[in-house]
């Protein structure tokens, strides 16, 4: 059988792929292990070098709208809330999120990273932020080196770093940073809770990654992409079984989310175009909105044909 070159994080529910305890039906994984997992979104992007490789949704949908040759399917291995992922400075005048209008707002690496395209639907759509009155400062660059951002994104000041900007008052708040300071805050109050009473209510679950595979290797292999899937979703299947069972000793953050997750909807990572169709759509809205992507992509040209039908 042939080997494809991965890019995989090893979280608990892709753990049997890493393992070979679930193993696909027509290849095998040749896993390269890449710490530091949003390297390897650029080594795609640019260079393609893997047959397959986790990546950040709206890092694919930039590069699928700049006709980079891969494809995703409908495993989402990451997902998150992202009500806390925008920071402030307590000292400074900012006590509400429409308080960022006008103002010159933080991004942690790049304009179209997908915590970041969260973060600002929440200050749109929930608080009612003009995004557009923003200027939004760049810590880094984009993956997709195509990509031309609107007119008021910027980088950041040779030299500088988001974190000393935010303590300074030269930005009014940052997104997607790490801070231990007793004066930085999240800007959305118990932003732990917000994202799961909203989920209770009917609201969005938030994608963060996808899976995609090069175009080249789906044409050759009509059954690749079904195969896959099928292999992820085995695969999780073994990690929610422990999750029911309560049979995770330390469960970590996100093992707790998915249990809170799992009360609400019964299911804390779908995979599938149908449960996952208003989060996939909600996605493309957004980029839209913010000026990530110039037109919305149907839904079904999203994902690989072979998978359109497929829930797991």
């Amino acid at each position: 059988m042939p080997a494809y070159k991965t890019a995989l994080v090893t979280y608990p529910h892709t753990q049997a792929l890493k393992d070979g305890i679930v193993v696909p039906r027509t290849f095998t994984f040749d896993f390269e292990d890449v710490p530091v997992i949003v390297k390897a979104f650029r080594r795609m992007v640019r260079g393609l070098e893997f047959d397959i490789s986790e990546m950040a949704i709206t890092t694919y949908l930039t590069a699928k709208a700049h006709g980079k040759t891969f494809t995703a399917i409908p495993v989402f291995p990451m997902r998150a809330f992202h009500h806390g992922a925008i920071l402030y400075n307590t000292k400074s005048e900012i006590r509400t999120p429409k308080d960022l209008e006008g103002r010159r707002v933080g991004v942690n690496r790049g304009y179209t990273v997908t915590t970041g395209l969260w973060a600002r639907s929440i200050l749109q759509h929930e608080y009612g932020v003009d995004l557009k009155s923003i200027t939004w400062v760049l810590s880094g660059d984009e993956h997709v080196a195509e990509y031309r951002p609107p007119s008021n994104v910027v980088p950041i000041p040779e030299g500088r770093t988001l974190e000393e900007m935010l303590l300074s008052g030269e930005i009014a708040a940052a997104n997607g940073v790490q801070m231990d300071s007793p004066d930085i805050k999240p800007l959305v109050p118990n932003a732990k809770e917000a994202g799961l009473i909203g989920l209770r209510k009917g609201g969005l679950y938030p994608i963060n990654h996808t899976v995609v595979v090069k175009d080249d290797l789906l044409a050759a292999h009509p059954n690749l992409a079904d195969d896959l899937f099928d292999a992820f979703v085995r695969a999780k299947a073994i990690y929610v079984d422990r999750l029911k069972s309560a049979d995770i000793i330390e469960p970590s953050s996100p093992d707790k989310t998915f249990a809170a997750v799992m009360e609400i909807t019964g299911d804390p990572l779908p995979y599938g175009i149908a449960p996952n169709r208003r989060e996939i759509e909600a996605i493309i809205q957004y980029s839209v909105e913010q000026g990530i992507l110039p037109k919305p992509f149907a839904v079904e040209d999203v994902f690989a044909p072979g998978t359109l039908d497929l829930i797991g």
